[in-house]
């Protein structure tokens, strides 16, 4: 079995996969991507819908990835002065 962060869990088949109602999906693949986004209409297997998902990562609004605090301003870009040193 190998679990992708950010992606399927891929297992050596035949696989047999017992769903939370109980229906049970098998394929005789070698290799099988179990779907863990849940967006797949494939479900449970992966059709790759994980891919137009956006990755969560810094802020792409400040230029040290941090998020503003309440009552604190965005730096202006254009302005040197303003930018946190």
């Amino acid at each position: 079995m190998t679990v992708n962060r950010d992606g399927p869990v891929l297992v050596e088949g035949p696989v047999e996969v017992v769903g939370d109602d109980g229906t049970t999906t098998r394929s005789d693949r070698f290799v099988v991507a179990i779907c863990t986004c849940r967006r797949s209409r494939a479900y449970p297997w992966c059709d790759t819908s994980h891919r137009r998902r956006k990755p969560a990562g810094p802020s792409e609004s400040r230029p040290d990835g941090r998020q503003p605090q309440e009552g604190e301003e965005e730096p202006d870009d254009d302005d040197p002065g303003s930018r946190p040193r």
